[in-house]
């Protein structure tokens, strides 16, 4: 075991810099009073994240060998702990960044990260990232460090996670309710690492201009304050910490930062090992937009989640008389193919299942008189080892409300499978899928349809996790949209719909699933450098 005392701080900061310096070491001191040896400070410590425009945030960038860096470094080194600072960095090649940067014990820089997913206004003051972030080796463990935004998108911490890290550290400057509640989390249970986020509080603009910026993004400006909740969690998804949502604060707690290294599923799939870099490519691809037209602006869909003892197939024939467009069941629900086109007769309804087929794991989707789509699992799975025959793509099928995909098995753990559904335009996934553990549903796939602005519908054996789930994609999504409504807080979170009985019923939204722009300029599919992810697709570290 090694053990070891984190710690995350969230604070206010404004556009006084001396007086944003004197809070960083004072609450560094908070942390290491309590005897945290890593503190995670929260993003732009060194000024309010608002700006007049370029010149101003570059006049009140950093330098690493100015005073601000250089206190840092001397509190780290007089508690002999590692710190990580985010603050905005004037770069000599011209660039104004948004930069991590990790303190030793002995106040030596170990690292400094840039900010590669930029949200919203960013992009008016501050530059991206042109490298890749680095893990860093500690006397600790290995590191990755990442900013609020880039951990909206799973691309950054699956970077880190897949080159080795062991704990990734995360600063925010985030009004979102839904980092707590959903980004910050998903990212240590899909990676299977520890997280450490610090979030602000307080205004996140110049107080002398919040209404002002309130009317232009369509935000109330009680709503442009840090949404605290800083956290620490652990790598099956327990949030081990947290912070309130307002007021200063350090959390800590203890954790054992070799329970990282074990990457395997409860039925024992390793989900590093059994990653499949080989068809990942067209993530690297350069940007392309949505070319397709939008679906439909419904779906009535069902997911069955049987019990033990129930009929399978008389719960899709009940689904089937709901109406339902699209019906999920299981996977390997061992239902007879005839009899699911049997009860398909006369209607237009498509059923998502799978099947054993030899040495392979297919996914279906059957219609009346038709087989619409054929799916072999991407991954291998310790549950269904006979399953050596793998595919190499995800196959899409165009149908009148939209293009459907369909991501079998344990294929859904896998944040990679589900962005190549939506670099091809997808608008609803089906997951025939076996609930095992209880992050399966919440956050992963509910993360997997926000992250990607897919609706998806997962149908699963009812077990001590749950069943399945319907994650319709909300009509009110994008920020500074002059019709969205009165911002409740939530900027990518769909409201999802677990099964509470053997069918479940609700209404997916296809045409939803052309709108990614989750701020002005952001595109949550096409919005990062994905030059920077070579990582993703080598089959080393």
């Amino acid at each position: 075991m090694s053990i070891l005392r984190v710690a995350a701080v969230q604070f206010a900061v404004t556009e006084d810099v001396d007086e944003n310096l004197a809070t960083c070491l004072r609450m560094t001191d908070r942390a290491a009073a309590e005897g945290a040896q890593v503190v995670v400070l929260p993003e732009f410590c060194n000024h309010v994240s608002w700006y007049d425009g370029r010149e101003h945030a570059r006049s009140k960038a950093l330098t690493l060998d100015g005073p601000f860096v250089a206190a840092l470094a001397a509190k780290a080194a007089e508690h002999g702990i590692h710190l990580m600072a985010n603050v905005t960095l004037a770069r000599e090649d011209g660039r104004t960044t948004g930069s991590n940067v990790l303190f030793a014990p002995d106040g030596a820089i170990l690292g400094v990260t840039d900010k590669q997913v930029l949200m919203g206004s960013e992009r008016d003051h501050l530059d991206p990232a042109i490298a890749a972030s680095p893990i860093i080796e500690t006397s600790f463990g290995r590191v990755g460090l990442y900013s609020c935004m880039d951990g909206v998108i799973n691309e950054t911490p699956r970077m880190l996670a897949v080159g080795g890290a062991q704990v990734l550290l995360n600063s925010l400057n985030s009004f979102a309710l839904d980092e707590a509640s959903l980004h910050i989390p998903v990212r240590a249970v899909e990676n299977r690492v520890w997280v450490v986020a610090a979030n602000k509080v307080g205004p996140l603009v110049p107080e002398r201009s919040i209404h002002m910026v309130a009317e232009r993004v369509g935000v109330p400006a009680e709503r442009l304050h840090g949404a605290g909740e800083s956290q620490i969690v652990a790598p099956d998804g327990t949030v081990v910490a947290m912070a309130p949502r307002s007021g200063e604060a350090v959390i800590v707690a203890d954790i054992d930062v070799d329970l990282a290294d074990d990457k395997r599923r409860p039925d024992g799939t390793d989900v590093m090992s059994s990653r499949r870099p080989d068809i990942y490519g067209p993530i690297l691809d350069a940007p392309r937009g949505r070319q397709r037209p939008a679906g439909a602006d419904e779906l009535v869909t069902a997911v069955i989640s049987p019990s033990d003892g129930d009929d399978v197939l008389t719960l899709l024939k009940e689904a089937v008389a709901t109406g339902a467009g699209l019906v999920v069941l299981p996977e390997l629900a061992d239902v007879d193919r005839d009899a699911i086109t049997a009860a398909l007769s006369g209607t237009d309804t498509l059923v998502a299942t799978s099947v054993a087929e030899g040495d392979a794991h297919i996914g279906l989707v059957l219609g009346a008189d038709r087989v619409v789509l054929r799916q072999p699992t991407l991954h291998p799975c310790a549950r269904t080892p006979w399953a050596t025959a793998l595919g190499d793509g995800i196959a899409v099928a165009d149908l009148p409300w939209g293009r459907l995909a369909l991501v079998v098995g344990d294929d859904a753990l896998y944040p990679e499978t589900f962005r190549l559904a939506a670099l091809q335009d997808v608008d609803v996934v089906a997951v025939p899928f076996t609930t095992q553990a209880g992050a399966d549903l919440d956050p992963l796939l509910l993360e997997r349809a926000a992250e990607n602005r897919l609706n998806v519908a997962v149908g699963s054996r009812r077990g001590e996790q749950g069943g399945g789930a319907i994650f319709p994609l909300s009509s009110d999504f994008t920020l500074w949209a002059p019709d969205r409504a009165p911002f409740s807080g939530i900027i990518s979170r769909p409201d999802p719909v677990l099964a509470a009985g053997p069918v479940e019923v609700a209404t997916l939204r296809p045409a939803q699933a052309v709108n990614r722009f989750v701020s002005k300029g952001t595109d949550l599919v096409d919005g990062r450098p994905w030059d920077l992810a070579q990582v993703l697709v080598s089959s080393s570290k």
